[in-house]
């Protein structure tokens, strides 16, 4: 399992692991590992908001970083090609953004964002949904993924990381106000606790994102 933050998840891993086949052994690793808060906040996060895609993940010690991709993703790369050579089979990328040019040479690399828009959209039909991210600007450029399988959904946003009850039930009324039948929660970081509280505030099913994509690769591995 690799994170575009830091290992270990606490946060998130117990919950994926109960998911996972018993012969299946979970490692984790992080893209900033070797990596400061101040040196995420210096490097890799872009001042020029034009063109920006933003991701957003954790340090080791719970504090949120916002990152741009263009910087993040040859780190992101150089990771994998470590794991790779630990002999690692199968690497779960612990990001639902999308990325471009991220490859492996003998591993799978299960990118969440290619596999989660067309799952969703097969399973619901035309039943309409809500859709939380944890950033506001990170809304424009998830429309796109899923209008691209043909969801139109609609979005709130509230962080996994620094969000507070207020925030998610916030999220919540408007999407609501939407008339949404499903709300799937897209971050790798959200948690089970979190699920709970969007279910109780909404009265809707609310799917979690790494849940889903972890009871997926169990039937591929």
């Amino acid at each position: 399992m690799l994170t575009i933050g830091q290992a270990p998840r606490v946060d998130v891993a117990p919950a994926i692991e109960e998911e996972l086949d018993n012969n299946l052994v979970l490692e984790q690793a992080g893209a900033l590992d070797n990596f400061t808060y101040e040196q995420v906040q210096k490097s890799l996060f872009s001042r020029e908001s034009s063109g920006r895609y933003e991701l957003v993940s954790r340090m080791r010690d719970g504090r949120q970083v916002v990152m741009d991709r263009s910087k993040l993703e040859p780190v992101i790369q150089r990771k994998i090609d470590y794991i790779e050579k630990k002999g690692i089979k199968v690497i779960l990328l612990l990001c639902t953004g999308e990325f471009e040019k991220l490859q492996t040479k003998t591993s799978l690399l299960v990118q969440p964002d290619k596999v989660i828009p067309s799952v969703v959209k097969n399973v619901i039909g035309r039943k309409k949904l809500g859709v939380i991210v944890p950033l506001v600007d990170q809304i424009k450029d998830s429309q796109k993924k899923f209008s691209i399988v043909g969801l139109n959904a609609v979005f709130a946003a509230a962080s996994p990381y620094s969000g507070t009850e207020e925030d998610f039930g916030r999220a919540v009324s408007e999407l609501l106000k939407k008339n949404v039948d499903f709300i799937l929660m897209d971050c790798m970081g959200y948690t089970k606790e979190w699920q709970s509280y969007v279910g109780k505030v909404s009265k809707k099913p609310v799917i979690l994102s790494n849940i889903l994509i972890a009871k997926i690769i169990t039937e591929f591995v």
